[in-house]
């Protein structure tokens, strides 16, 4: 699984990197809110470790603009502030979790899989997004006009999608989890797989259901 630290203090965002890397996961740590966001928008993560006082902003308004954007995956925050209110906004906002420093490293190992554990649990098998229809266990796709044909490329492409509404979603990105190669940029088959699918959605330019951000990537529309 891949673990996102949000660490200000590199001891101990080292400290909790390694203890990831011991039991089999990929961890990241970053120290800011921008490189938090950075690291979010070029790759997918299944769980985020939240510091709240960071160099430039608070915890807190990174989680409030992570779940407005649709982001779902697991947050425990953990951070040296323990006071009842903190933790209860903490939770308010969107916090699957709430772990006070100092800590023990045990503790958030074991908090850490029962979110993984939670979170593999509860993936849902049938995703709809503006009249699309998506089933994961019969791996079918129908929209209001009747079923859709895909190719398995296809089909993981408009997952990813689903799976991610409201995300803006790198070429890297995408590269990364459809084609697990590196993306050349010089290339356009992301443009050619995004433009089939818009084409057997019934997409249109008013309506075009994935909207290309130039420069940037897609998104969900």
């Amino acid at each position: 699984m891949k673990v996102l630290i949000v660490e200000d203090e590199r001891k101990v965002g080292r400290f909790i990197e390694q203890a990831l890397t011991e039991q089999s996961h990929t961890a990241q740590l970053v120290g800011s809110c921008a490189a938090a966001r950075d690291a979010l928008a070029e790759s997918g993560h299944d769980l985020v470790i939240l510091d709240l006082g960071l160099p430039d902003g608070d915890g807190f308004d990174l989680l409030r603009e992570w779940r407005s954007a649709g982001f779902n995956e697991p947050v425990l925050i953990l951070s040296a502030r323990e006071a009842v209110e903190d933790r209860i906004r903490g939770l308010n906002l969107g916090a699957d979790d709430y772990l006070a420093k100092p800590f023990s490293l045990e503790e958030l190992l074991a908090r850490v899989r029962a979110l993984l554990r939670r979170q593999t649990g509860a993936k849902a098998t049938v995703l709809e997004h503006a009249g699309v229809r998506m089933d994961l266990l019969t791996r079918s796709v129908s929209t209001a006009a009747g079923p859709v044909a895909l190719t398995s490329r296809e089909f993981a492409l408009l997952e990813l999608f689903l799976q991610n509404k409201g995300r803006v979603l790198t070429r890297s990105l995408i590269a990364e989890r459809i084609w697990e190669a590196h993306y050349d940029m010089e290339t356009n088959l992301i443009d050619v797989y995004v433009r089939r699918l818009r084409q057997k959605l019934g997409a249109t330019e008013e309506q075009p259901f994935i909207r290309t951000l130039r420069g940037t990537g897609y998104q969900l529309s």
